[in-house]
């Protein structure tokens, strides 16, 4: 469920008519519910019953500062991958008790921080990041907590780009290499076990692969009780689908539901890493009809702005903005120098030019994957919240392209 309606033939987002937003900002511009992120966190949130659970959202998912101090004040914590989403997190008031950082390639400088920051875990998917950890956290004479992400083999998700729990995939780590890891942390002054964490990928529909990732993260559980190492967490990552086009979905409870059957009786908190499934469908993107050329609908947004359909070939819903008869199969591209550029291939839709439009379910993987390609400034970001609307991005302009460029050749 989201907050974006018609009424008397014009789209709202909660009680905000989407034409004066573009009348005041322009376009193409990002577009949030504030309400939808609340009711999808609190989704999650609500949903746990026998566990003690934490939610920890995704920054990489929708990273702007104001969506994440929205979230907070929900309750969630935050999956980080990155210096960067750590600052910004920081930056957005975070529990640092109640941030992970993942990702396979941390820096020195990225642990350092985190490390200062005194974070819940570091997610570990490595012998030799594991050790750069150790030799980091002993030169800062202080400890670093660690959760170990396992690899369970399981094949889950619809795009190869987006399955990350195989075998052949770069994330984490095999059962076996889990257990010795966990030794030598447990024997390492300068290293604290506090988890083991798993993620097999993104826009997954069916429960299975949750469960058979969840059980064994269970059979690992047993045998580290038998060395008697006490972990505090048991992190199973996210990859909940949304509805994009038609997908028929999990509702967060049944995956909370789910888990809780399979670690009954665990004395572990459940973290769960959503992204996804918290922000897609609370953001739609605006765009204007620039010109109507044969069957292709021309629009001042591109693969710049959006970047899914191009690099996943995926489906966004596109709905205008004020309703108009007469529709007909349509494409509907951008501006760059690209074949490639598109952003939504055989629509029904009618529209000309001067028309806006909105693309929906843009809210993850959306303005984070935006780029200055072909020297575009980036779009602007606007939340709302009930019948208020206010900018948390500004538009770029051109003087934004060049400003880290400008004076450095004088030298030259």
């Amino acid at each position: 469920m989201d907050h974006f309606h018609y009424k008397e033939g014009q789209l709202f987002a909660e009680e905000v008519a989407l034409k004066d937003v573009a009348d005041t900002y322009g376009t193409p511009t990002f577009v949030y519910s504030k309400a939808t992120l609340e009711r999808h966190a609190n989704a999650y949130i609500n949903s746990f019953e026998t566990m003690s659970g934490l939610v920890c959202f995704s920054v990489k998912a929708l990273s702007n500062i104001s969506i994440l101090k929205t979230l907070k004040k929900s309750g969630c914590g935050f999956d980080i991958v990155s210096g960067g989403e750590l600052h910004r997190a920081l930056l957005a008031g975070a529990d640092p008790k109640k941030i992970i950082f993942s990702g396979v390639g941390k820096s020195k400088e990225e642990m350092v921080s985190g490390i200062e920051a005194n974070i819940l875990s570091f997610n570990v998917e490595s012998q030799q990041e594991l050790q750069r950890l150790s030799e980091v956290a002993a030169a800062m004479k202080r400890t670093a907590s660690v959760a170990i992400r396992f690899n369970p083999n399981v094949d889950a998700g619809v795009h190869e780009f987006t399955k990350t729990g195989r075998g052949s995939d770069k994330f984490g780590v095999s059962t076996e290499t889990t257990m010795d890891l966990a030794k030598e942390c447990f024997k390492n002054d300068s290293l604290n076990l506090v988890g083991i964490t798993c993620h097999i990928g993104s826009q997954i529909m069916e429960l299975k692969g949750f469960q058979d990732a969840a059980k064994q993260a269970l059979e690992l559980l047993v045998e580290l009780d038998k060395l008697n190492i006490n972990l505090d967490f048991i992190d199973m990552g996210g990859g909940l689908g949304v509805n994009y086009v038609d997908e028929k979905t999990i509702q967060p409870y049944e995956l909370i539901q789910c888990y809780e059957k399979i670690f009954a009786n665990r004395n572990e908190r459940l973290i769960l890493e959503p992204g996804r499934s918290i922000s897609a469908n609370a953001g739609i993107m605006l765009t204007k009809v620039e010109y109507k050329k044969d069957s292709f609908l021309i629009a001042d947004a591109a693969m710049n702005d959006l970047l899914r359909p191009a690099l996943y070939d995926a489906h966004h819903n596109v709905w205008p903005v004020v309703k108009n008869k007469n529709a007909s199969s349509v494409n509907l591209v951008g501006p760059i120098c690209e074949t490639g550029d598109f952003i939504a291939k055989n629509i029904n839709i009618a529209a000309s030019a001067g028309d806006l439009l909105a693309v929906r379910t843009v809210g993850a993987y959306g303005f984070v994957m935006s780029s200055n390609y072909n020297s575009r400034p980036r779009a602007a970001e606007i939340i709302v919240d009930k019948d208020k609307f206010y900018l948390i991005r500004k538009r770029e302009d051109y003087s934004s392209l060049t400003a880290l460029e400008e004076g450095l050749d004088d030298q030259i």
